[in-house]
């Protein structure tokens, strides 16, 4: 049981999250629970399977572009031009029919990078099966183990610690952070989550109880890109408190719809380093994964009584970046990446709670949880868009996010003008300063969330792949990426196939540009274990160079 006092709940980023604060008991600092990923946080990476308590779903629907370079520097020096997606002029309707809005398409979007943690699986303390641990050493593909014979030297269970990092964008306009999704009214906010996993797969020893029951076994890093690189709340996962999360526009980056952005991330002596460019405002805002802004990894110590952890500069993980630089816990197969966190919105006019459960008649069953609705009393508030809605995990996959309200879903230029967001859109990467991946992937992860037993439409097998469809049962629409022209300059976007300006549909619907199932390997107490979790198709080229 966790040592806090539930004051809100909320969902976004990989599964769904709550807040809670410290009680009288707690021997803790004060925590929030937006990422407490093994209680369904939505701010989370995406395991390779479910880590929530008594068997509770945690996951989260994330269409993703991969970047893939042999070079040295491409797993460890990324930089975008972003442009930041725009609310339509009409506002939501409680009854779904006025227009929609960034947030109920998207909880959040983020860019990806492996780093090291050798306080993270697969192998955390050693184990009889894989041997000791061996120390991951940053921007170095020695640490590339993908193997699938316990025998052999690279047995993806021998990897090296690994942690991921999600550069996270959250859009504006609907309950405030935290516990809401919003940091302003009208303007966009940014993060630094680093995720760890504390468990050893080859022996499923997870932390010690205290850890379980402070930071959870999948505890994050995190801090808002401030406007002076230093954060405004410590971000360790064992420090974090309430200052953490509260983005104060003083302090942190807010950008404005349609600003053009770049994004930089690069590693640095000091640790992973974020810098944001508003090339439209002129502000920027940076932050380094470091010792000095107090990041820390979780000691993995399942037999100690008290949880601990160590201040740690996070460091990319791998020299290149191709298919075989991949998190052995995570769900996704990838490093260099770009994904959107979709599957996060149910219309909802009436709760039980702020942050519980939905009381509207007949609503959805599956998807009623964490809902917040007006008039959002206190310290729950509307900043600008007064509906009420549920941003649990979509199960069925029969909510926002799965309708035609993507932009080029219709192919009607005016009504979506009219109603739907403008695309989130942005280059491909260069690394090292001028160079360009040369190849690129999709990857969605739908057969690690069409878990028959929560999904009631549908019947993956992630075994087999007996069941696993693209686009899920009970979605009207799925987004995928295409390319289009802007400016003399092509960039990637997310939606359908006939956003103005586009290019290149990739075969016009996410069934062919996703690709085919995926079946990796994974570490287990008895050996590999192999399944899926993801489509995939591996384009032999990138099309869209920056």
């Amino acid at each position: 049981m966790k040592r806090f006092t539930l004051l809100v709940l909320f969902v976004a980023g990989v599964t769904a999250f709550a807040v809670f604060v410290p009680s009288a008991t707690s021997s803790k600092a004060g925590v929030t629970a937006l990422f407490e990923c093994d209680e369904s946080g939505p701010l989370c990476a995406e395991t390779a399977d479910p880590i929530g308590y008594n068997g509770a779903y945690t996951g989260h629907d994330e269409p993703s572009l991969l970047f893939y370079s042999n070079t040295n520097g491409s797993g460890s020096s990324q930089r975008y031009t972003l442009t930041v997606p725009s609310d339509p002029p009409t506002l939501p309707k409680q009854d779904g029919s006025g227009g929609t809005f960034n947030f109920q398409d998207r909880i959040a979007f983020w860019f990806g990078l492996a780093l090291c943690d050798d306080q993270s699986g697969p192998n955390p303390g050693g184990s009889p099966l894989a041997g000791p641990n061996i120390p991951c050493t940053p921007d170095s593909d020695a640490n590339i183990y993908d193997g699938t014979d316990v025998a052999s030297r690279d047995y993806i269970g021998k990897h090296p610690g690994t942690a991921f990092m999600e550069l996270q964008f959250y859009p504006p306009s609907w309950v405030k952070w935290p516990p809401g999704v919003s940091c302003d009214p009208t303007k966009w906010c940014a993060a630094l989550a680093i995720f760890q996993l504390n468990l050893n797969q080859n022996t499923n020893v997870a932390n010690n109880s205290d850890c379980l029951n402070t930071v959870g076994i999948e505890p994050a890093n995190f801090a808002f890109i401030t406007r002076k690189g230093q954060p405004i709340g410590p971000p360790g996962p064992l420090d974090l408190t309430f200052a953490s999360f509260d983005p104060s526009p003083a302090k942190v980056l807010m950008m404005q719809p349609g600003d053009k952005v770049t994004v930089d991330i690069h590693d640095t002596a000091s640790g992973l380093q974020i810098v944001l460019n508003d090339l439209t405002s002129g502000q920027s805002g940076s932050m380094t994964a470091s010792v000095a802004n107090g990041f820390a990894t979780v000691n993995y110590d399942p037999s100690a009584t008290s949880c601990s952890e160590t201040r740690h500069a996070f460091h990319a993980a791998y020299a290149t970046s191709s298919e075989h630089t991949r998190v052995p816990w995570a769900a996704h197969g990838y490093n260099v990446s770009f994904s959107d966190e979709i599957g996060h919105f149910e219309y909802c006019s009436s709760v039980d709670a702020q942050g519980g459960s939905c009381t509207q008649a007949g609503s959805d069953p599956f998807d009623s949880a964490f809902c917040f609705a007006p008039p959002f009393g206190s310290p729950v508030q509307a900043t600008k868009v007064k509906i009420g809605g549920c941003i649990a995990t979509d199960v069925d996959f029969d909510g926002v996010s799965y309708q035609p309200n993507w932009p080029g879903a219709t192919g009607n230029a005016a009504l979506e003008a009219s109603l739907h967001p403008t695309p989130v859109r942005f280059t491909s990467p260069l690394f090292n300063g001028t160079q360009n991946y040369n190849r690129v992937a999709f990857e969605a992860d739908l057969p690690r969330i069409e878990i028959p037993s929560l999904s009631p439409n549908n019947t993956c097998d992630r075994g087999t792949g007996a069941g696993c469809v693209n686009p899920p049962n009970g979605a009207n629409f799925y987004p995928w990426y295409t390319t289009a022209s802007v400016g003399g300059n092509c960039v990637w976007q997310l939606g359908g196939g006939n956003i103005p300006g586009t290019t290149n549909t990739f075969g016009g619907s996410s069934t062919t540009a996703f690709g085919p199932l995926l079946f990796f390997t994974y570490p287990g107490p008895i050996g590999p274990i192999t399944r899926t979790n993801n489509f995939r198709n591996v384009l032999t080229s990138n099309p869209c160079p920056a």
